[in-house]
C-alpha cells in the first residue's frame, strides 16, 4: 500500500476529520498485508490512528484506519448503542465491537451496515439505512443521508476538500507522517 493510496482513501481520517476510513486493497502473493499494516502502524499510531485489516480473501483486504479516541466518542452516542446493542454487539469497548465487526464481515450472509458508525456516520442516517436503504434519501456522498442534508453536503465538500488538498501536498512532497495530525 503506497502512501498515495493510503491519502487518496483515507485523508479524512489522517486530518482528524473523520473517525475512520476503508478501503479494500489488491493482495498478489508478493503481498505480506501482515507487514504492510505493522509498517502503517509504527508511522500512524504515534499520531493516534491504528490499522487494521477487517476481512482477506485470497485477492482482496479490507483495510480500516480509524483514530479510536474518536471511535469511542461516536460509539458511546446512545443511537449507536442501541444500534450495535440491536447487532448483538457486547459494548464492552470499542476494540471489542471491532473484533465482533471482523466475525460479521466474516460469518454473516449479509454486509453488516452498522459498519457506517465505524465510519463516523450519523447514527440517525445509519439507523434509517439500515430500516429502509431507499426511503427518505436526502442527499448522498459518503454516506446516504436521511436527516440533515445541509449538514451533511457540507461534511461531504470537507472530505472531499481535504482529500484533494492532501494529495496536492503529498506530490510537493510532504509524507504521510507528515500530512498526519496528531489526536488531541
Amino acid at each position: 500500500m503506497s502512501e498515495e493510496f493510503i491519502i487518496e482513501y483515507c485523508s479524512p481520517t489522517l486530518a482528524g476529520l473523520k473517525t475512520g476510513n476503508m478501503f479494500s486493497t489488491k493482495i498478489t502473493k508478493d503481498t505480506d498485508i501482515n507487514s504492510e499494516v505493522r509498517e502503517l502502524n509504527a508511522v500512524l499510531r504515534d499520531k493516534g490512528l491504528r490499522v487494521i485489516p477487517l476481512r482477506r480473501s485470497d485477492e482482496r483486504a479490507l483495510i480500516y484506519v480509524y483514530r479510536p479516541d474518536h471511535l469511542k466518542k461516536d460509539l458511546n452516542d446512545p443511537k449507536a448503542l442501541s444500534i450495535l446493542k440491536n447487532k448483538g454487539y457486547s459494548l464492552e469497548s470499542p476494540e471489542c465491537c471491532i473484533v465482533q465487526l471482523i466475525k460479521h464481515l466474516k460469518c454473516d450472509d449479509s454486509f453488516p451496515h452498522e459498519i457506517g458508525l465505524f465510519l463516523g456516520y450519523p447514527p440517525s442516517d445509519v439507523a434509517s439505512f439500515m430500516n429502509n436503504p431507499r426511503c427518505g434519501v436526502r442527499c448522498s456522498g459518503c454516506w446516504k443521508a436521511y436527516s440533515d442534508p445541509k449538514k451533511a453536503e457540507d461534511t461531504f465538500n470537507r472530505y472531499r476538500k481535504c482529500t484533494r488538498v492532501y494529495k496536492e501536498m503529498n506530490k510537493k512532497g510532504r509524507t504521510l507522517s507528515q500530512l498526519t495530525v496528531m489526536s488531541r
